[in-house]
């Protein structure tokens, strides 16, 4: 379902031409895109500082952070969100958090400390979303889906010149679907009453999730913008494993995203902008058109997966109307000390 044409310089996103907004001036800000660390196990904190240093000396206007705020063997304890939060603290520029599979999905494993992924879900709302506004040391407004502390107050929006963003929790491990007895024991504190709990869970809040995507195309379309960013943690199948005569985003282990990506097609072919769909969970660094198929393109939708643990590196995405091309990514190599 691929297309690999990619370089690890800079990629100038051949998307179609767009005009500049009606009635204002051409219009040029940056923005970062990080996710998948620090994994401690990995040793990514010796590395971690670098990665810090350079987003916040960079010259963008604010950062998303795609999930996985710990790597997915280690212990869910109430530290490693506050961690996280120090960590995100110590940015600059503002930063908008999406949730990862590591911080509550995958929690009930016994080496996470068999903790009900539910309990994990509701203190990420409650501690990982404390006010209204991004974190950062400069904040910015954002719009939630739901009240602080609430459901779906992880679901945040917000608007940056031509372009809507949109963070949405989509989380791997199947968007939290368990689809047997035999995966709700494996390696697991889960009780058969938790997993039926997970699965309702998930129900609800894709349900939640496709209603924040329409409003989100709908707001994109009342403002006029010229392009929509959705930023998810889980690759939903896009390449798992690579292949060219099999569509992976069919297969049992993706099925929990198959409603969300359904409508994610739908609303991108009735936009007339360009869509950039953000994730992480894969941990390395892509570009590419992978719907509809490997011989047809959804030509205004463009994935960008953005790297992860081992690989401490940053993606900055320039947004540009006097441009051919609204969205310019550009992979910001790390080195390290």
């Amino acid at each position: 379902m691929l297309i690999r044409n990619i370089s690890l310089a800079l990629v100038a996103l051949s998307l179609a031409a767009c005009a500049s907004v009606p009635g204002a001036g051409a219009e040029r800000y940056s923005f970062g895109l990080w996710g998948d660390m620090p994994y401690k196990k990995a040793g990514d904190d010796r590395k971690l500082p670098a990665v810090l240093q350079s987003i916040n000396q960079s010259d963008i206007a604010f950062s998303l952070y795609d999930g996985d705020i710990k790597d997915g063997s280690s212990k869910c304890t109430d530290d490693t969100y506050t961690d996280a939060l120090a960590m995100f603290a110590s940015m600059a520029k503002p930063v908008v958090y999406v949730p990862g599979d590591n911080e509550w999905t995958d929690c009930h494993r016994s080496n996470n400390g068999g903790y009900d992924a539910l309990e994990r879900l509701s203190h990420v709302r409650r501690v990982m979303f404390p006010a209204t506004h991004s974190l950062g040391q400069t904040t910015m407004p954002l719009q939630h889906q739901g009240s602080l502390g609430e459901k779906y107050v992880e679901n945040t929006r917000f608007s940056r010149g031509p372009v809507v963003f949109a963070g949405l929790n989509v989380p791997g491990s199947n968007n939290n679907v368990i689809l047997s007895a035999k995966e709700c024991s494996n390696k697991s504190a889960r009780t058969a009453a938790q997993c039926d709990a997970s699965n309702a869970e998930y129900l609800e809040r894709d349900a939640a999730n496709i209603a924040w995507l329409a409003q989100t195309f709908q707001q994109a379309k009342d403002q006029g913008a010229l392009g929509v960013v959705l930023v998810v943690q889980a690759d939903p199948g896009f390449d798992w494993p690579e292949t060219e005569d099999e569509d992976e985003s069919q297969l049992p282990q993706f099925s929990g995203y198959r409603n969300f990506m359904a409508q994610v097609v739908q609303q991108t072919e009735a936009f007339k902008g360009q869509v950039l769909f953000v994730h992480g969970d894969t941990h390395f660094f892509k570009v590419d058109k992978p719907l509809y198929s490997p011989t047809k393109l959804l030509p205004n939708l463009t994935r960008l997966q953005t790297f992860g643990s081992p690989s401490l590196h940053w993606v900055k995405v320039t947004v540009d109307t006097s441009s051919p091309a609204l969205f310019r990514v550009e992979p910001v190599i790390v080195r390290q000390p």
